[in-house]
C-alpha cells in the first residue's frame, strides 16, 4: 500500500462527512482519541508489569 497524497485525503475526509455527517465529527475524533490513549497506557502498563519481574529475578 503506497503512501497518501493530498486528494485521496480530501476524498476520504469528503466519504466520511458524508457517511457520519459533520456533526457527529467531533464525537467520532474523541473517541478515537481516547481508545488510542487507552491503547497506549494498556502497554505502558504490561511494560512496568514486565519490568517489575525482572528485576525481581
Amino acid at each position: 500500500m503506497g503512501s497518501f497524497g493530498i486528494w485521496e485525503l480530501v476524498l476520504i475526509l469528503l466519504i466520511v462527512i458524508l457517511v457520519f455527517g459533520a456533526s457527529r465529527l467531533p464525537q467520532l475524533g474523541k473517541g478515537l482519541g481516547e481508545g488510542i490513549r487507552n491503547f497506549r497506557n494498556s502497554f505502558k502498563g504490561v511494560d512496568k508489569e514486565i519490568e517489575g519481574k525482572t528485576k525481581q529475578r
